[in-house]
C-alpha cells in the first residue's frame, strides 16, 4: 500500500511538472511570436526595405545556429535549471534593449543575441518535457506540446490586436511573458529530472551520425515550414489570388498543425513514431502535388489543413523518436542538433524555393518543397532495408 501510494505521488509530481515546463514554453512561444512581426511592423514604418526587413529577421535563427553547439556544455557546467532561468532573464533584457534603441543596424547584433540565449530556454524545456513524458504516453505528451507551443506562437501576433505596435506596450507585454515564463519555470524547478549524466558526453557534432535521417527530418519540416510561410501568398499571385484568400489559407493550414498534432501523437502510441513520421512525409509530398490542381478549388481549404498537420508532424515524429532512442548527454546533444538543423533548413529553404519560383513560375515552390520531401521519404525507405 506505501509503494502504491508513492508511486501515485511520484506520478502526481512528474504530471504537475510537466504541466508546469509546458507552461513555461507556452509563455515563451507568445513572446517569439510577438516580436518577429512588431520588429517587422515598426522597420516598415521606418521605411527600411524588405530586403533588409528579412536579413534583420534572420539574425535570430543565426543566433539559434551558433548557440545550439553549447547547450550541452552549458548545462553540465552550470546546471540545466540555473541555464534555463539566466537565459529567461536575459531574454527580457535583450528584448527591452530592442525596444529602447529602435535602429535596424543595432538590431541586428540583438537579435542575433536573442537568438542565442532563447535557444537554450527552448531546448533545455524540450528535453524536460521528452524526460517526463511517460514512455507509454509519449505520443500524446509531445503532440500536447506542440500544439501548446504553434498556438503560443499563432497567439502572439494576436496579442498586437490588443496593445498594438507602437510605443512601449508591445515591448512590455514581450518582456512581461519572459519573465512570466523563469516565474513558471522557477516553481517547478525541483521537480525536473537532470538532463545530463555523468560518463561518456556527447558533442552535437558527435551526436550527428548517431542519427542523421532524424536531423534530415527536421531540416525538411523546419525548410517547409519557413518557405510555405515565406512565399505561399507569393504563389498565390500568380494564380490572381488575392492578398485576403491567401492570408486565410495560411490561417487555415496553421490551424491544422494546431488541431492535429494531439492525434497524429496517438497514432504513433498505436503504431511507431518512425512509421506515423513516413505517413506525414508522404501525404506532405501529395499536397505538393495537389497544390497546383485544388489552388483554384474550394478543396485547396482542407487540403492545406491537412498539409499543415503532417508537415509538422514530421518534426513531432521525430522529437518522440528522439525520447524514445535517446537519454542522458546524447538527449542533450540531440535536442540542441535538432534546434541547429532547424535553423539550417528555416534560413536555406526559402531562398532555394524562391530562387525555382523565379526560373520555373509559380510551380517552382510545389516542386521543391515535393522534391525535398520525397527525398526524405525515399532514404527512409532505403535505410529501413538496408537496416
Amino acid at each position: 500500500m506505501v509503494a502504491t501510494g508513492t508511486s501515485g505521488n511520484e506520478t502526481r509530481m512528474q504530471w504537475a511538472a510537466l504541466t508546469g515546463v509546458i507552461a513555461t514554453v507556452s509563455v515563451f512561444a507568445i513572446a517569439q511570436g510577438l516580436s518577429y512581426p512588431l520588429l517587422s511592423f515598426i522597420l516598415q514604418r521606418q521605411g527600411i526595405s524588405p530586403a533588409m526587413i528579412g536579413l534583420s529577421a534572420a539574425m535570430t535563427p543565426v543566433g539559434f545556429i551558433v548557440s545550439s553547439p553549447l547547450i550541452p556544455a552549458l548545462a553540465r557546467r552550470f546546471g540545466a535549471g540555473r541555464t534555463a532561468l539566466t537565459c529567461a532573464a536575459l531574454s527580457a533584457i535583450t528584448l527591452a534593449l530592442i525596444g529602447w534603441t529602435q535602429n535596424v543596424y543595432l538590431w541586428f547584433p540583438l537579435r542575433f543575441l536573442i537568438g542565442v540565449v532563447t535557444n537554450p530556454l527552448y531546448v533545455l524545456s524540450e528535453i524536460w518535457v521528452i524526460a517526463l513524458a511517460p514512455p507509454a504516453r509519449r505520443g500524446r505528451v509531445m503532440g500536447i506540446y506542440s500544439t501548446v507551443i504553434s498556438a503560443g506562437f499563432a497567439a502572439g501576433p494576436l496579442c498586437l490586436l490588443a496593445v498594438g505596435t507602437e510605443g512601449w506596450p508591445p515591448f512590455l507585454v514581450g518582456i512581461a511573458a519572459f519573465v512570466f515564463c523563469g516565474a513558471c519555470l522557477a516553481l517547478v524547478l525541483r521537480r525536473l529530472p537532470k538532463v545530463d549524466e555523468a560518463g561518456h558526453r556527447v558533442s552535437v557534432m558527435g551526436f550527428m551520425p548517431m542519427a542523421w535521417l532524424l536531423l534530415s527530418a527536421v531540416v525538411v519540416a523546419a525548410g517547409f515550414e519557413q518557405a510555405v510561410l515565406a512565399l505561399l501568398p507569393v504563389y498565390g499571385t500568380y494564380y490572381g489570388i488575392a492578398e485576403a484568400r491567401m492570408s486565410a489559407l495560411l490561417s487555415v493550414m496553421i490551424a491544422g498543425n494546431i488541431a492535429m498534432q494531439v492525434p497524429l501523437g496517438l497514432l504513433a502510441e498505436r503504431l511507431t513514431a518512425r512509421l506515423v513520421r513516413f505517413i506525414c512525409v508522404s501525404l506532405t509530398v501529395l499536397g505538393c502535388v495537389l497544390l497546383p490542381v485544388l489552388i483554384e478549388t474550394p478543396l485547396i481549404w482542407p487540403c492545406v489543413f491537412i498539409w499543415g498537420a503532417v508537415s509538422y508532424g514530421i518534426y513531432t515524429m521525430s522529437i518522440i523518436e528522439l525520447g524514445e532512442r535517446f537519454t542522458g548527454s546524447a538527449l542533450v546533444a540531440g535536442n540542441a542538433a535538432f534546434s541547429l538543423m532547424w535553423g539550417v533548413g528555416g534560413i536555406a529553404m526559402p531562398p532555394l524555393a524562391g530562387g525555382a519560383m523565379d526560373i520555373l513560375g509559380a510551380d517552382g515552390l510545389p516542386i521543391t518543397l515535393g522534391a525535398m520531401c520525397l527525398a526524405l521519404a525515399v532514404t527512409t525507405v532505403i535505410r529501413r532495408r538496408i537496416v
